[in-house]
């Protein structure tokens, strides 16, 4: 019996759009159906941009239709993010295009430091870039910002009050060192926690942004998972050294992704004080904390590895006084930075293109 039209809608009428709660067919997200004898092609759109979002969408479509035409029916699906003035229904954050968390396995190596530079290298490149400080243990965007003492204002707008970022460097910047006294301990227990971050997101006016960068805690805790999902990712960076200890908690954080309840694309391994170059011989290296340990984590979990950032003193004294080291032009430290930037456009870019394939049948 030829597959009709009508039947595929009635099909598609049962998945529901997970952050707009309605079926695709009353929201309007089929954009197209074509069937070709025992064959059916459908673009769907969805709210949430993130790659993760895209392919559990592309595997309902596919699990409900074979399930009610046939497992012998082939079905390809095309899945797009909302785009226009459509995307505005996305309920969280719906101008911000990417949204990428910067984690990394263990503290100290560096990862706020590296979120810090490439927010700014961004929006030196032209980009809208906001940066959302969660790291409630140790919240050090501030600092790097030169903005420690500021805070934070409020305007309203459609009658919610609506928190505004501080801004420096052309960066939207919130934290949660912000609310609180510079040498107040943040002693929150975890739904406290997540329920304060949340409200960074939800309740802050951002505006349209190419980018927002999350600086997440250390580790892989109930901070993370209440984080994914809350906010729509597009992706995850992991920040780590090269030795064995750090490259251990590492391959943790690219796990925490990866777990089927998280699924957010690993964008990417940095690799933070890859080598160290004295001011006096500047044309050695000395590699005190071992050599390409993350680019060999990378290679072994098949993630993509980003760039080195060499250990270099002007890093740490252009983040304490609040200017990152990679406005510092003609620079080691600079040309590091800006290759990251690069980097991590073209895994952006390249996430944008990926077409989405036939996939196996959905789990559920």
């Amino acid at each position: 019996m030829p597959i009709s039209e009508s039947t595929v809608r009635e099909v598609l009428s049962r998945i529901i759009e997970p952050e707009l709660k309605k079926d695709i067919i009353t929201l309007d997200l089929v954009r197209e159906i074509t069937i070709d004898v025992r064959s059916v092609h459908v673009h769907v759109e969805v709210s949430n941009p993130a790659m993760h979002s895209r392919k559990r969408m592309e595997e309902a479509v596919i699990f409900n239709l074979q399930q009610a035409l046939g497992a012998e029916v082939k079905v390809l699906v095309k899945v797009t993010p909302l785009s226009g003035e459509r995307a505005d229904v996305r309920r969280v954050l719906p101008k911000v295009k990417h949204i990428v968390a910067i984690a990394s396995g263990k503290g100290g190596v560096g990862k706020s430091t590296v979120t810090a530079n490439l927010a700014v290298g961004l929006a030196q490149m032209g980009w809208k870039v906001g940066l959302v400080d969660a790291d409630i243990h140790g919240p050090s965007v501030p600092i790097m910002f030169d903005v420690a003492l500021e805070k934070p204002t409020t305007l309203e707008k459609d009658g919610k009050h609506w928190i505004v970022p501080v801004e420096s460097h052309g960066v939207k910047v919130l934290s949660i060192g912000f609310f609180a006294a510079p040498d107040q301990a943040i002693a929150w227990r975890g739904p406290m926690a997540s329920k304060a971050l949340e409200q960074l997101f939800k309740d802050a006016d951002w505006g349209e942004l190419d980018i927002m960068l999350v600086d997440l805690p250390p580790g892989t805790g109930d901070i993370h998972l209440s984080l994914v999902q809350a906010i729509p990712l597009s992706g995850a960076v992991i920040v780590s050294t090269p030795q064995p200890v750090a490259l251990a908690d590492a391959r943790k954080g690219v796990g925490l992704f990866r777990l089927p309840s998280v699924n957010v694309p690993v964008l990417g391994i940095v690799e933070n004080m890859a080598w160290f170059t004295p001011a006096e011989l500047p044309e050695n290296k000395y590699y005190i904390f071992g050599r390409g340990g993350a680019r060999s984590l990378a290679d072994e979990l098949k993630v993509p590895f980003l760039g080195e950032i060499p250990l270099v003193q002007s890093i740490r004294e252009a983040g304490d006084v609040g200017r990152p080291a990679v406005l510092q032009e003609g620079t080691v430290a600079s040309a590091a930075f800006n290759d990251l930037c690069e980097a991590l456009r073209t895994r952006l870019a390249e996430l944008e293109n990926t077409p989405v394939q036939e996939a196996p049948v959905a789990r559920v």
